[in-house]
């Protein structure tokens, strides 16, 4: 009935075929599964996407993956199904031998941005493995006068399997002299002894054959057995009796083989042979032979092998007394194992970025770091710290996890690439520690707009320059790196009076070299001002603007250009000086200018040729004509003088003027002097072709008018032809203004007039007006000599002046 509970229940825990999974909780990040051993490849666990709450598509994205650190990874996940399946067959014995429960321990890491699940597998153990004894038999020496209720030690069978798939029960068979006796232990395990229920009697039956079963509750049940063989020999009065049912001893790990860990003591009240005492070790698991050994003699415990706390933090050995009749006796030692602190912190990177922008918001996380420490207490308590003076902190985040983020925003221009070093030291004494270093690149973004060297720019550029001059060059920078840093110049639009600014300089889109597109003249614009654009090839782009001004720099490409005296070809204009002027009488005043500015427009005047050069002198500066001595009778009438005005540009360049001085006190002796002068050579050139050119015109229209009289002549002879032999009436055409009045015409006369004059008449018919202080003749050389004066108050010059010598 007991064996039926047990299977039902067994039946009610188990999931057939080892596939149906129990999902126990998801919360905070974390998720639990429940899944039996011994489930094949493939086999499906959980839908982790849908436990997590997240889209396949992360999985994809995030490039999701199961990070167990320096485990075999039992699990995988199926990123296309978002599910998690068996990768290796899990045997529970195996990865965790008695530990219960038993689970899997891994992480899913996800990126982009980094996050991190933990995941908790349960493994439920099922009925796999059979009760065993390590040895197949066991033989007793028991005297004949052994008293009944002696108990003799047999060996506890081993089922790997736990709960109800475990060890459940014993059996003894025949029980004709012995029965069995089982005992719990604070371990859980059940001590297994023979007990003497009824006399022995060796003429009666030496030899006596037993079995002992030892069977599991799991379904189908299994079972182990071992054969025991009882010798029965003569008088043995007393067993072997330990002074101490349970010894209790410590060791610290790493000892050095050959450390006693303790001495158990047994006592025989027989005397002899009877009351040797033999100690050994009853357990059967090879882990405790392999670490324990005990002198047979003095029952002192010896290690042989390496403890390490991290593998097994105490240990139960079962000692065992016999003494040389069979009779024996049992006790347990307890060796617990203290823990030093041998174990420096384990640091595993489950994830890290490469590289991050530099516009990354605070609290970034750009790595994962597993931390694990196999020692105990403040031996295996871990603290981590960065190197300082970084814009990084390390924060915990589940238990054994630490995430390295961002704690400021970042900068490319102030650092590029960041070493990180992660040091985490435990707490115990020493204290031990280990490191890591991560590199981390900083990648840029467009967060800088080109910076121009200079504010403003000037720029010099000498008039008359060739098209294409370079002037200068603009440069900007930007801090940004790559395409973002990559500077284009640009001209931004504008005008100079009216005029396109394109018109008059470029700038080169890679160097920002500016070139002048024109000629300048100094006279025509002095300066102006542009603006070029520097623009990075970020994406979007930024700018900044510059302002450029451009001087133009003035030339002496203008000569002098003289204002006064005034005079053309067409008559010839005369200063006038008394003969009773004194010395520095005022003669005249040439007037010049010159457009170029500065030192090229510095004029000096000079007398380059003059009729008595000892009469008149210039003024350097201001261009007076001045007597130097006094005017005499013999001093001739006509003086003609020749000034030349001359800039201070380099080279210089000069204009000359001619004037005519009358020595007279009146008008009539001074034209008598002046009616020879010959017109200037260009004067008659010009006069010539002109006249050449009126005659073809006149040429050309008389030969049109003839041809177009006689067309219309043509014309109205044929008109007249068709009247002739028509029967419509004629009516006469007359022209307008026409009138036959005895044949006169009405064309105006035209009436010549000559009039002829006496050589001297020229003297004689000519009247003056008042008497004024105007000086300046004009005398019209195509006249017979009658000279007109010209009054200053009608300021009347019809004749065109004479020309100007420019050198």
């Amino acid at each position: 009935m007991m064996q039926e509970q047990i299977s039902d229940i067994t039946m009610r825990r188990q999931v057939p075929l080892f596939i149906l999974v129990l999902l126990l909780s998801t919360a905070l990040g974390q998720v639990s599964y429940s899944i039996p051993e011994e489930m094949a490849k493939g086999s499906f666990v959980g839908n982790i996407a849908q436990d997590l709450g997240l889209d396949v598509k992360r999985l994809k994205s995030g490039k999701a993956r199961v990070y167990t650190g320096d485990s075999t990874e039992y699990i995988g996940m199926n990123k296309e199904q978002g599910v998690l399946v068996i990768k290796e067959k899990i045997d529970r014995e195996s990865l965790c031998g008695e530990t219960t429960p038993c689970a899997l321990h891994f992480q899913i890491i996800l990126e982009n941005p980094m996050e991190l699940f933990r995941v908790t597998i349960e493994i439920t153990d099922i009925n796999d493995n059979t009760p065993s004894f390590t040895n197949n038999e066991k033989r007793f020496e028991i005297s004949e006068t052994a008293v009944i209720g002696s108990k003799f030690v047999l060996e506890k069978a081993i089922d790997p399997d736990i709960r109800l798939n475990g060890l459940q029960s014993y059996s003894l068979k025949p029980t004709d002299n012995f029965v069995l006796k089982l005992e719990n232990q604070p371990d859980g395990s059940k001590k297994v002894e023979m007990v003497l229920q009824k006399s022995l009697d060796r003429e009666q039956r030496e030899q006596i054959s037993l079995v002992l079963t030892a069977v599991d509750g799991g379904e189908p049940q299994m079972s182990g057995t071992m054969q025991i063989y009882v010798t029965v020999l003569d008088a043995n009065d007393n067993a072997p009796t330990f002074t101490k049912p349970l010894y209790k001893a410590k060791i610290i790990e790493n000892s050095p083989k050959g450390t006693i860990v303790t001495a158990v003591s047994a006592s025989d009240k027989d005397k002899g042979s009877n009351g040797a005492i033999t100690y050994l070790i009853s357990n059967s698991k090879h882990r405790l032979t392999e670490l324990f050994q005990i002198d047979s003699k003095s029952g002192e415990i010896i290690l042989i092998g390496e403890s390490d706390y991290e593998k097994a933090k105490h240990y139960q050995i079962d000692i065992e007394a016999v003494d040389n009749g069979g009779l024996s006796d049992s006790s347990k030692v307890i060796v617990d194992v203290i823990d030093i602190n041998d174990n420096s912190p384990q640091l595993n990177i489950v994830s890290k970025s490469e590289s991050i922008t530099e516009d990354s918001p605070p609290n970034t996380v750009i790595a994962m770091i597993s931390v694990n420490d196999p020692d105990s207490e403040n031996n295996g308590e871990v603290g981590c710290s960065i190197n300082n003076n970084i814009p990084f902190k390390i924060q915990s985040n589940l238990n054994g996890f630490y995430s390295l983020v961002t704690e400021v925003a970042l900068d490319r221009e102030v650092a590029s690439k960041y070493n990180i070093s992660v040091t985490c030291s435990d707490e115990g004494v020493p204290s031990l520690s280990s490191s890591v270093t991560l590199t981390l690149q900083i990648s840029d973004v467009n967060d800088n707009a080109p910076v121009f060297e200079k504010s403003s720019y000037e720029a010099y550029i000498v008039e008359n320059n060739t098209p294409g001059l370079f002037v200068f060059t603009v440069k900007a920078r930007d801090a940004d790196w790559n395409q973002n840093a990559r500077v284009s110049y640009l001209l931004e639009d504008s005008s100079v009076n009216g005029v396109p600014v394109s018109s008059y300089v470029s700038v080169s889109a890679d160097s920002g070299v500016i070139h002048a597109v024109r000629s300048f003249d100094y006279e025509q614009i002095k300066d102006f001002q542009f603006y070029v654009k520097a623009q990075d090839g970020g994406s979007p782009p930024l700018s900044n603007n510059v302002t450029v001004k451009v001087l133009i720099q003035d030339q002496n490409d203008n000569a002098p250009q003289v204002l006064y005296p005034v005079q053309t070809g067409g008559s010839l204009v005369a200063e006038m000086v008394p003969r009773s002027a004194d010395v520095g009488y005022l003669v005249s005043k040439v007037v010049a200018v010159d457009v170029d500015s500065g030192q090229n427009a510095w004029l000096s005047y000079k007398l380059q040729k003059a009729t008595d050069r000892a009469l008149f002198e210039v003024g350097l500066q201001n261009g007076e004509i001045r007597t130097i001595r006094q005017v005499t009778d013999k001093d001739v009438v006509k003086q003609r003088l020749t000034v030349v005005v001359e800039d201070n540009g380099q080279p210089s360049r000069s204009a000359t003027v001619n004037v005519n001085v009358a020595v007279a006190d009146s008008f009539p002796e001074v034209l008598s002097e002046f009616t020879d002068f010959t017109h200037d050579k260009e004067y008659n050139d010009n006069l010539t072709f002109y006249l050449v050119l009126a005659l073809a015109v006149v040429s050309f229209l008389f030969i049109t008018c003839l041809v177009v009289i006689i067309s219309v002549k043509i014309y109205r002879w044929r008109q007249s032809r068709v009247l002739y032999h028509s029967s419509l009436p004629v009516i006469p055409y007359y022209p307008p203004r026409y009138s036959d009045t005895l044949g006169t015409g009405t064309l105006q006369h035209v009436y010549n007039y000559e009039v002829c004059r006496t050589t001297d008449s020229r003297k004689s018919d000519c009247k003056f007006g008042g008497a004024g202080s105007q000086n300046i003749l004009i005398m019209d050389p195509s006249s017979t000599g009658t000279m007109q004066r010209i009054q200053s108050e009608k300021n009347i010059l019809d004749e065109p002046d004479s020309p100007l010598e420019v050198g």
